[in-house]
C-alpha cells in the first residue's frame, strides 16, 4: 500500500520530502495533545514530538519546493484504543494551487489508488457539515445555543457538565455521536465547510466567511482524512494561535510555545496550496475490513502496560 501510495505520487509529479520529529514548539490546537520530553541532554527547553509534519512541510513550501508529501511517524496523547494509536503513520501532502473541490478530488484518488480499487461508478458523497447537522440533527452549527445542541444530543444532567460549554465539544460530540453513524458503511462521504470555529489552519471560505475551507472523508463513520485550502496570513495565523491559547487555559490546559519559524514561513509568503492529512493505519482498516486499529499494527500500544 505504501509503495502504490508513492507511486501515485510519483506519477503526479510530487515529491517526497523528510521532516524531523522533535521540535521546540507544539500545536496550539485544542483538540490534539503533544506528547512532550520534559527533560534531555540537547535542549534546557522542552521538546515535543511531532503531530503533523504540517509546519515543516509549509516551511518548505515557503522556501520555494514544489507540491510535496511524506509518509511519516507522528506522535499524539492521550489517544488509544480501538481507533487510536499514541504512534501511528501519517500521510500528508500539499499541492501549490488547488482549491476546495480540487484537493477533494485528489484525496479521493489517493485513496483509491491506495486500497487499489477503481473509482466506483456511484460517485461519494459530498455535503456541507452545516446541511448535514439541520438535516440529521435537527440544529444549526453555525448559531445554535450549547442547550439546543445538547438537546440535539439528547444529553442529561451528567453528560452536560461532563462536556461543559464550549461550542465546538458539543458540535464534536454531535458529528461523532448523531450525524457520522449516518454515513453509509461501504461509501465514501466528504463533509466540507466546518465552522470557523474549526478552521484550524484553514483559510475562511471566500463566499462565506462563517465557514472555513476545511473537508473529511469517512468512510462509514470512520474519519480517513482531513483537508483544507491552507491559511497564508501570518497576522491571522497569529490570532488563532492566541486564541487557542486563551481556549486551552480555559480548560486548564497546558499553553505550549507556537512555532515561530512557521509565522516568518508565512510572513515570507506560503504559495496558494493545499494540504491533506491521513491515516495510513485506517486506510489498512479498510482494506482489511476491521474496525480495529489493533488489527493492522505489527506492535500496538497498550495504555496499562
Amino acid at each position: 500500500m505504501m509503495q502504490r501510495i508513492r507511486d501515485r505520487f510519483g506519477a503526479s509529479g510530487v515529491l517526497e520530502v523528510d521532516t524531523p520529529a522533535l521540535s521546540h514548539y507544539a500545536i496550539s490546537d485544542t483538540q490534539i495533545e503533544s506528547l512532550e520530553i520534559q527533560e534531555s541532554q540537547v535542549s534546557q527547553r522542552p521538546l515535543f514530538l511531532q503531530t503533523s509534519p504540517e509546519f515543516c512541510m509549509k516551511r518548505l513550501l515557503s522556501a520555494g519546493f514544489p507540491d510535496i508529501f511524506t509518509i511519516c511517524r507522528v506522535f499524539r496523547d492521550g489517544e488509544s484504543g480501538r481507533r487510536h494509536q499514541p504512534e501511528f503513520t501519517m500521510i500528508e501532502w500539499y499541492r501549490l494551487g488547488m482549491g476546495l473541490q480540487e484537493i477533494i478530488d485528489d484525496t479521493l484518488d489517493v485513496i483509491y489508488s491506495a486500497l487499489n480499487v477503481d473509482p466506483p461508478g456511484e460517485k461519494p458523497e459530498q455535503n456541507d457539515y452545516r446541511h448535514v447537522f439541520l438535516e440529521v440533527a435537527g440544529v444549526d452549527p453555525l448559531t445554535a445555543t450549547i442547550d439546543e445542541l445538547a438537546a440535539a444530543a439528547g444529553a442529561d444532567n451528567d453528560l452536560k457538565e461532563s462536556v461543559g460549554n464550549e461550542r465546538d465539544d458539543w458540535l464534536d460530540l454531535l458529528l461523532a455521536t448523531r450525524v457520522a453513524p449516518t454515513f453509509e458503511k461501504d461509501r465514501l462521504t466528504v463533509l466540507r465547510h466546518f465552522p470557523a470555529t474549526q478552521a484550524a489552519l484553514a483559510r475562511l471560505c471566500p463566499d462565506d466567511p462563517r465557514v472555513a475551507d476545511r473537508f473529511e472523508i469517512f468512510v462509514g463513520p470512520l474519519e480517513l482524512a482531513n483537508g483544507y485550502v491552507e491559511l497564508t496570513d501570518a497576522g491571522e495565523q497569529l490570532r488563532r494561535i492566541g486564541a487557542d491559547n486563551e481556549d486551552r487555559r480555559r480548560r486548564n490546559r497546558p499553553v505550549r510555545p507556537h512555532d515561530i519559524a512557521l509565522l516568518g514561513a508565512l510572513e515570507a509568503g506560503l504559495p496558494a496550496s493545499a494540504g491533506v492529512a491521513m491515516g495510513f493505519e485506517r486506510l489498512q482498516m479498510i482494506h482489511d475490513g476491521t474496525d480495529d486499529i489493533r488489527d493492522v499494527v505489527s506492535f500496538s500500544f497498550e495504555a496499562d502496560e
